[in-house]
């Protein structure tokens, strides 16, 4: 049975994954709410049913490889890949995307060669600008695979296809308007609020300030 959106904001609010406080999203904008994905991946038995949702989403348009960015969505990846094995009766192979140290991905491992003329679909836990997934989406073109679709679990953004690179299908299990803010137009930053290092990228964020 397909999962509604209710039950998906269920299941992340049961991981513990949402926080409030001053964070840095991927983007650098600023929010006071995060969802933190990587509290989902310690609950297995709900991060495979979400990969689940994706694999029944897409069973019917011959994906033959799962693409997912590094780190978290390598999981995904797996788990997706996983499941439509089982639909299908034929192995999906579930790759990962390396960063490559210069703010894109690279397929390395020999992936490159795996999803090589393949119909690929490419997953990602949340996206807000649709910037890591569209970089995901342009190296598995670039290895020569054919992109069938994109998934993520969560759209914080609204973001668009026409944001990530136009892939055919576009499917988010969960849409989530969280308010965001430019660095310089952030209140939190204005009113001195600390910023959260520990999940984000809060960190590198006070790093490059000098803080």
């Amino acid at each position: 049975m397909a999962l509604s959106e209710q039950e998906v904001l269920e299941m992340l609010e049961n991981a513990g994954a949402f926080r409030t406080g001053h964070f840095v999203f991927t983007s650098g904008r600023h929010s006071d709410t995060y969802i933190n994905k990587d509290a989902l991946y310690t609950f297995t038995k709900e991060t495979s049913r979400l990969c689940r949702e994706f694999a029944e989403r897409f069973k019917d348009d011959g994906i033959e490889a799962v693409v997912g960015p590094a780190i978290g969505a390598a999981l995904l990846a797996q788990w997706t890949a996983y499941h439509l094995t089982d639909m299908l009766g034929k192995n999906i192979p579930g790759v990962y995307a390396d960063k490559d140290g210069q703010g894109e991905f690279i397929l390395k491992r020999g992936y490159d060669r795996v999803v090589s003329g393949k119909r690929v679909l490419v997953v990602e836990d949340l996206t807000t600008t649709g910037g890591s997934i569209k970089k995901a989406i342009d190296v598995a073109r670039a290895s020569g695979a054919d992109v069938a679709g994109a998934a993520v679990i969560a759209n914080r953004g609204d973001v668009q296809p026409a944001q990530i690179g136009d892939p055919p299908r576009f499917e988010s299990l969960v849409a989530v308007q969280l308010e965001s803010w430019a660095p310089a137009e952030c209140e939190l930053c204005k009113r001195n609020i600390p910023v959260n290092v520990e999940v984000g990228h809060g960190r590198e964020f006070l790093a490059e300030r000098g803080g």
